[in-house]
């Protein structure tokens, strides 16, 4: 600790009895009517209080992606706390020269210069220098910021005896405390100089797109200009005040020439270039980020994620004061890919939106995020427009809406169920064309929950009725099939197994755990889906979605912040849900749609076309693309459609989602080298019985040929253009009618 100049009682007297009179003389009309004396302000200044306590100066908190580069700001106040060593030296004095020339000749009250700014300011008829020393206004600055509500700040900044008197007794207090090179140190982080810049070098940023430590002597003598009055000279406002800006620069050069800094020849010819003042922006929060829903996820993260502070008030507070960096996970590679692969099929205008999030198996960081509108309000307000403030990848708690029905994704749930539960790829049965759940559906707290008023058919597209495995079940995503297929493995364990694997509702309110369960009756956000998928990328190891990877804090200790994962499913029911997932790009509803490398995925299209969606992964990355009307899904559902300048008579999984997805995951991926997914164990799950399903395939594959030249199909079709339908028809209806009578007889056997 280094103590200031020395000064003697009653030199002290001295000051502190003179400082007193002159802050009457300026402030109150009388000294007695407040009832102090000479030898009460004595005891005052002679009985030191120790030096105010300061609290750590509010700072920006800074988002790095995961190369380094800065895309987002927090801040309440534009600050960034630089050392003394790191401020251009022709700074330090133009602040010393206008604001307090006898700095370091003073311990905390100069009386000479008080004399000096009275007489100034008396005849210019204004403020034109300072009468407190720097000290003095680095304690009224300090009390400003340590007041906790406005009536405190008020009374920190109020002009009377008794405030004066605490600055000073503060001041001298400092003065003993502190080094001179401390206490400008302090002042110069501290001083509002406008513009929304508090410290130096965040003005100097600011002002001039330069740091503190490169400012010139124009530069430094406006900075120290602005600092008497900043909102009075804020550059950022009006010409009015950029003018009232140039004068007390012109101000300050004088002075610096006054007080040996620099000459009147330098003074001069400074004072005729203009302030070339080039205002940096220095946006805060996420609006107006490169990466707004990324950016706001991490804000609601730090908001309410215990690992950064045991209380929501305590972790307010900790953001509001920054001065942190965090290294999120985002990486602008993937970021790109995802919006471009959006923005190119969805426009911001359309009602209906499309959002993406990406995640990495086995660490479960969040790679991307984004969507088809732009983060923000619209003009006026308005509820539909090119902008929304929802983080739509995510749910409520970071920021986001109530979700879309995840649809048919949810099947791949009561598939690693059954999986785990002994169910091989060749093992089905033969389904109906409709089911209703009437009996044998019970949820996790043992409540039967069947619904026999409620009939069951497949999505358009999406299959029909007659034998599948649990293969082609998957591929052609069967609802029947899949309603079955949780009614055999039991409906509680399909939802443990989805919570197992992150699934939660988008709202926050617990899964609804009905027959369509499966059929993905839950509304989702992109991020909890992918998460989800991503683990069964990583083997069955399932992470929290993470999107900060590090955190320096102001002192400059580091946090490391590690994945929180554990083993969900077994690593053989992993291996064996990719295996056949993989399939439903080769055999399924994405067949033709590859990335040309190991994937797999699971389409989803809601009864109704209400949603749909794409979940998808490889070994190294995971994306969940979500499709719905942002006016809500159930009043206008995705059919008879103009998205993106296409039209569409409905919209499913495979449609629009899927090719999101493709575009997306191929440009992520473009300089990542592919990995393979690990083979099944098909001792233990291949092999299986489907009655009637190889049967139904030879007739599929004479279907196919019948269809080519020469074939079949195109002798009958020839047939029906010369109206011999009769054996076209008649052959369809014996299959159908087949169909239902093994089925029948098979149910049979099987109850």
């Amino acid at each position: 600790m280094r103590r200031g100049p020395a000064v003697c009682l009653p030199a002290l007297l001295a000051c502190g009895v003179l400082g007193g009179l002159l802050a009457a003389a300026t402030l109150l009309p009388v000294v007695g009517s407040v009832g102090i004396t000479t030898n009460s302000v004595a005891r005052t200044l002679t009985d030191l209080p120790p030096s105010p306590h300061e609290n750590p100066l509010q700072q920006r908190t800074v988002l790095l992606d995961r190369n380094g580069k800065q895309f987002a700001q927090f801040y309440t106040e534009n600050r960034t706390i630089v050392p003394l060593r790191k401020v251009a030296p022709v700074m330090r004095q133009a602040i010393v020269a206008i604001e307090d020339s006898r700095f370091y000749e003073h311990a905390g009250l100069d009386i000479k210069g008080t004399l000096r700014a009275l007489v100034t300011n008396a005849q210019a008829g204004g403020v034109r220098q300072g009468g407190s020393s720097l000290t003095q206004q680095l304690v009224k600055n300090i009390l400003v910021e340590n007041a906790q509500t406005s009536a405190e700040r008020a009374q920190a900044r109020a002009p009377s005896l008794k405030r004066k008197i605490i600055e000073l007794r503060y001041a001298l207090a400092m003065e003993k405390k502190y080094s001179k090179a401390e206490i400008l140190e302090r002042y110069l982080n501290i001083a509002y100089f406008g513009a929304g810049a508090f410290g130096v070098e965040a003005a100097a940023q600011r002002f001039f797109s330069v740091p503190a430590a490169k400012l010139s002597l124009r530069q430094a003598a406006t900075l120290a200009g602005a600092v008497r009055t900043p909102y009075a000279t804020d550059p950022s406002l009006d010409t009015q005040r950029r003018k009232r800006l140039r004068e007390r620069r012109d101000i300050v050069l004088d002075r610096m020439a006054q007080v040996g800094n620099i000459t009147q020849a330098k003074a001069d010819a400074t004072k005729k270039a203009p302030l070339r003042i080039r205002l940096k922006p220095e946006p805060g929060g996420c609006a107006e980020s490169a990466y707004p829903y990324f950016c706001l996820y991490v804000h609601k993260e730090l908001l309410n994620n215990p690992v950064f502070g045991n209380t929501r008030a305590e972790r307010e507070r900790r953001l509001a004061k920054g001065g942190a960096v965090l290294r999120t996970t985002l990486d602008p590679v993937a970021q790109r890919a995802a919006q471009r692969a959006i923005s190119s099929r969805v426009g911001a205008d359309d009602t209906e939106v499309a959002a993406e999030a990406m995640i990495e198996p086995g660490t479960g960081r969040i790679r991307a995020m984004a969507a088809s509108k732009k983060y923000g309000r619209n003009s006026g307000n308005t509820n539909n427009g090119p902008r929304t403030t929802y983080n739509l990848p995510a749910d409520v708690a970071h920021g986001g809406g109530q979700g879309f029905q995840a649809g048919s994704t949810f099947k791949v749930f009561t598939l690693a169920t059954a999986l785990s539960r002994g169910w091989r790829f060749d093992q089905g049965y033969l389904t109906p064309g409709s089911f209703v759940p009437g009996s044998g559906f019970t949820d996790c707290r043992g409540h039967k929950v069947n619904d026999p008023d409620t009939e069951i058919f497949n999505a358009g597209g999406e299959g029909s009725g007659g034998p599948y495995s649990l293969s082609t079940g998957t591929w052609k995503s069967v609802n029947i099939f899949y309603m079955m297929l949780e009614q055999r493995v039991g409906l509680c364990r399909v939802v443990k197994t989805a919570k197992a694997l992150g699934i939660a509702r988008a709202d926050g309110t617990p899964l609804r755990e009905v027959p369509t369960f499966t059929l993905g009756a839950n509304e989702m956000d992109p991020v909890t889906v992918a998460g989800a998928f991503a683990a069964f990328g990583a083997r069955g190891r399932y992470c929290r979605p993470m999107a900060i990877s590090d955190i320096v804090e102001r002192n400059g200790r580091r946090i490391q912040v590690s994945p929180s994962c554990n083993q969900a499913i077994d690593r053989g029911v992993a291996d064996a849900v990719n295996h056949i997932l993989s399939g439903v790009f080769t055999k399924g509803t994405m067949t033709g749609q590859g990335i040309d490398r190991d994937a797999a995925g699971k389409t989803g299209t809601n009864n109704g076309y209400t949603s749909a969606w794409f979940a998808g992964y490889t070994p190294d990355l995971a994306a969940a693309v979500s499709l719905g009307d942002i006016r809500g899904s159930y009043r206008y559902p995705l059919r008879d459609v103009e998205i993106g300048g296409e039209y569409y008579g409905e919209v499913q999984g495979a449609s629009l989602p899927g090719p999101i997805w493709v575009s997306s995951m191929s440009a992520a991926l473009r300089d990542v080298p592919p990995s393979s997914f690990h083979h099944p164990d098909m001792g233990r799950f291949g092999g299986g019985h489907t009655p009637g399903l190889e049967k139904d395939e030879k007739e599929e594959k004479a279907e196919e040929a019948s269809r080519r030249p020469g074939g079949r199909f195109a002798r009958e079709r020839r047939a029906v253009e010369r109206g011999t339908y009769r054996r076209y028809r008649d052959h369809f209806r014996a299959r159908e009618h087949r169909r239902h009578h093994e089925w029948r007889r098979w149910m049979r056997e099987w109850w």
